[in-house]
């Protein structure tokens, strides 16, 4: 078991910026994990702080539909990161310090004996879509200040529908290298073999209840009658995909303008290039001509002088926006596949009430 007394100290500005972290402890370093020991393998998270997670993802989506976001308390055990406790960030207010206030709440919950070690923080999704500039440079900041920390993300639409999403996430050693560098050309990220889909590493995730918990859910299980399984066949997905399609076209039109930036990049270079190879070339003549009539050659300038290059567009927000596109194709393709079987499995319970009916 580890632990220490270390203060997280959080400047969180909602769903705009990243957040800023600062160590601030009685030794004046960091908390870090020596090299030597093992990482996480899986987390667990009790039922208390999942119910905390859902009660407040689900009241942001529904009042005001805005992100959802909070910190996740808690310790680590051997290569278990236990989740014991969570609280939500408060709302953007200019009245009110972040800091203060979340300084404040690991202080009650020291005084009441409760874990109030920051091991990560949580974020409400909508089906699925979580992936952005402002989620992987929190991150960044929260990994190479916590080392063990993670971020949990909850699908608030998913789980309204009877799928509880909710998956731990951490950012892969070649994703931090990249933002330590902050070098985002194609060339650097080809150098690292990054793309969207190696960005983060899904941790498993583990719910942990006590055993009366247990008890009462299986009661409650056995206390529902069978038929009321029926209103979870739900059949109006028409509305989640119309959302999703509308966004999926929005991020496509996203990737075509950053491809024509791309695109028109590369035409400037190749015309740089001719231009460049076409002075080479009538230097070289110029000077021959002027060998041959003993004269001395014409000073060398520095080409790259002479024809600067042109800036390389940055490739992190396409391969982000590229991430997001294979989300939602993902997501679509699961709904509609969803929204065929209920179909097929509605059609036969259909076709058999009218034969029960018929005979």
């Amino acid at each position: 078991m580890r632990r220490d007394s270390t203060t997280i100290k959080i400047n969180f500005v909602r769903s705009v910026k990243p957040f800023k972290l600062k160590m601030a402890s009685r030794g004046g370093s960091a908390r870090r994990i020596p090299e030597n020991e093992a990482a996480i393998t899986y987390v667990q998270c009790d039922g208390l702080a999942v119910m905390k997670i859902l009660k407040h993802c689900h009241e942001e989506s529904c009042s005001n539909m805005e992100v959802a976001q909070g910190a996740l308390l808690g310790l680590v055990v051997e290569n278990r990161l236990e989740i014991t406790n969570c609280f939500p960030f408060p709302k953007h207010d200019d009245t009110m310090d972040e800091e203060e206030y979340q300084l404040a709440m690991m202080r009650r919950l020291r005084r009441v004996n409760v874990d109030h070690f920051h091991v990560g923080w949580y974020q409400s999704a909508d089906v699925g879509n979580f992936l952005s500039l402002s989620l992987l440079e929190s991150q960044y900041h929260y990994q190479t200040s916590i080392e063990e920390s993670v971020v949990v993300i909850y699908d608030t639409k998913k789980s309204a529908r009877g799928f509880l999403t909710l998956k731990a996430y951490r950012l892969t050693p070649q994703a931090i290298q990249m933002y330590k560098e902050q070098d985002y050309t194609p060339e650097a990220l080809r150098n690292l073999k990054i793309g969207y889909e190696s960005l983060f590493i899904e941790v498993p995730i583990v719910i942990r209840n006590s055993p009366l918990t247990n008890i009462m859910m299986s009661e409650l299980s056995e206390m529902i009658p069978e038929e009321e399984g029926s209103k979870f066949l739900d059949l109006g997905t028409a509305s989640v995909l119309e959302g999703q399609l509308r966004s999926l076209m929005e991020r496509v039109d996203e990737l075509n303008q950053e491809a024509i930036k791309f695109n028109r990049y590369q035409q400037l270079v190749v015309r740089q290039q001719q231009d460049k190879h076409r002075w080479l070339l009538k230097r070289a003549q110029e000077n021959a001509a002027r060998a041959a009539k003993d004269e001395p050659p014409l000073p060398e300038e520095d080409v790259n002088k002479l024809f600067k290059p042109h800036p390389v567009p940055l490739r992190l927000n396409p391969m982000i926006v590229a991430g997001q596109i294979n989300t939602y194709s993902q997501h679509i393709s699961q709904f509609c596949s969803q929204s065929l079987a209920k179909l097929y499995v509605t059609q036969a319970l259909h076709n058999a009430k009218d034969t029960k009916q018929n005979n």
